[in-house]
């Protein structure tokens, strides 16, 4: 079954300039060293975006402080709890029931759950007619050998595990999809194929290479409107690390894809011996990269979280230009920083004896800010 999801209501979070929280000169400069000490202290939770996502945030974090001096409540725990609460609470209409419907007009569900100490990893790819993602994952985690299931397997392995199957479809998510479909499908993620993805809703298929159409057409790609996953890494302040990933994906998606939510190394990824990696974005460019993997990979040879993270998202920006992209690192310390490209990329963290949850802006990697389509 489950965890028992904790609410809590959502408190005020203080918005600063990436400034004040990471070093943006060169880390040897002697006047900046002190921003690298960032850490506010064990434990923390620091996850992917603002907003909304607080809620998340102050949800982990109470589940995780109020037991620090017992083992009740875990970091694969907090993690579950916070990223259930973004689930329940539907943050920004990206995470969760209800949102991002498919061509379809159906929400399906990603999600993983990876343990830092062990590497023990869960997660659920195209998850249909379940609202609880994560506990799914968890249960991928720790009731099979496997990492990933998907689809309406899935879906079956939650329902044999105490899972209720229900519509996850809304008043709302079948409106915004009605109003999609009555503007012919714009935008969408069709290219080369027949008729026109530009004018038309399909059925499609694929371009001749004498269509005019079909002639090295790429449409330029839908920049992601909104915040697209709740990305969540906890530090127990016990040596213990945990991390995970909730997304209902891209909007109007064609049916049966899978963005970098639920891979191991892109959604997510955690290392209890160097540190944590969240990230959010444009999933189809950024699962090539595995930025996550990349940036503890990188903290592990030496790079502060600032350096690892910049790094992860100039390795995508070299090749895709455009990519919106959001990238969150923590070490074992809870120094942390983040990085992104077009757009402004939030992150928000709470730790130590932290009254209120901060947010955290941070400007694009290389000051362009892509136009929504």
């Amino acid at each position: 079954m489950p965890l028992l999801l904790q609410t809590i209501s959502l408190g005020l979070s203080l918005i600063v300039p990436s400034i004040f929280a990471n070093n943006n000169n060169n880390d040897n400069d002697d006047g900046c060293k002190l921003l690298l000490n960032n850490s506010p202290g064990l434990p923390m939770v620091i996850n992917t975006w603002g907003g909304d996502f607080t809620a998340a945030t102050d949800a982990a974090y109470t589940s995780i402080l109020n037991n620090k001096n017992t083992t009740t409540t875990t970091a694969l725990d907090a993690v579950e709890i916070g990223c259930s609460t973004c689930e329940a609470n539907q943050c920004d209409g990206t995470v969760g029931y209800g949102g991002s419907p498919d061509e379809n007009c159906e929400t399906t569900l990603d999600a993983m759950i990876m343990d830092g100490k062990t590497m023990n990893s869960g997660s659920v790819a195209g998850l249909r007619r379940i609202k609880n993602a994560i506990s799914v994952a968890r249960a991928v985690m720790e009731h099979t050998s496997h990492t990933m299931l998907a689809g309406d397997l899935a879906t079956e392995f939650a329902i044999s595990n105490g899972f209720v199957a229900e519509n996850l479809t809304t008043e709302a998510s079948a409106a915004k999809c009605a109003a999609w479909r009555a503007e012919s499908c714009q935008p969408n993620y069709r290219v080369n194929v027949m008729p026109d993805p530009s004018v038309s809703c399909g059925p499609y298929t694929p371009a001749r290479e004498d269509d005019v159409v079909g002639k090295a057409r790429r449409r330029r790609r839908r920049r992601l409107v909104g915040h697209d996953t709740i990305s969540l890494i906890v530090l127990d302040g016990k040596g213990g690390m945990a991390a995970g990933t909730s997304t209902n994906g891209a909007a109007y998606k064609v049916p049966g894809r899978v963005g970098d939510g639920p891979i191991i190394g892109s959604g997510s990824y955690v290392d209890s011996d160097v540190g944590g990696c969240g990230a959010t974005g444009d999933g189809d460019i950024m699962m090539r990269f595995l930025p996550c993997y990349q940036a503890v990979e990188s903290m592990r040879r030496g790079m502060s979280p600032k350096a690892a993270a910049e790094d992860a998202v100039w390795r995508m920006v070299r090749k895709y230009p455009d990519v919106s992209s959001g990238i969150v690192v923590v070490n074992t310390k809870g120094e942390h920083a983040g990085a992104g490209s077009g757009w402004n990329f939030t992150y928000a963290y709470r730790g130590g004896d932290m009254k209120e949850t901060v947010v955290i802006e941070v400007p694009p990697v290389n000051g362009k800010i892509e136009e929504e389509l």
